[in-house]
């Protein structure tokens, strides 16, 4: 593992040579279009459409949405507590699987671990490659 080895460099008090730091830096989460998984609809294996979710856009007529804008008008200033206190640097993924049977297309959500870099449909690494810069 790659950032086990640049951890071992790390502790024992060497130079960190900057061809591992750039390595170290460069790996992404690299996810493929196309998976074939379980589909609930179809009953069996089936290859899925992959894509990231999204969050859709705030809707201005929700009843919390109303309720702060309500609040909001007139003199006063801010009124409700805004979070500054974030702790978190990345946000965890969501997969969109969705069948691709024609007359199935059933969706379902995935989340994955955390990451800083997120890749979807990229291209595949090899063992014993040489890196080009």
């Amino acid at each position: 593992n790659l950032s086990h080895a640049f951890c071992q460099i790390h502790r024992k008090g060497r130079a960190v040579d900057t061809f591992y730091l750039c390595l170290f830096i460069a790996i992404a989460v690299n996810v493929p279009k196309t998976r074939r998984t379980f589909c609930k609809k179809c009953g069996k294996h089936q290859p899925h459409k992959v894509t990231q979710y999204k969050k859709g856009k705030d809707s201005l007529y929700a009843q919390g949405k109303r309720r702060y804008d309500r609040k909001q008008s007139g003199y006063g200033g801010q009124t409700k507590p805004i979070f500054r206190k974030k702790a978190k640097t990345t946000k965890k993924i969501v997969l969109r699987l969705e069948c691709v049977e024609p007359n199935c297309r059933s969706k379902r959500m995935l989340a994955i671990k955390r990451c800083k870099h997120f890749e979807l449909g990229g291209d595949k690494k090899r063992k014993g490659q040489v890196i080009q810069f």
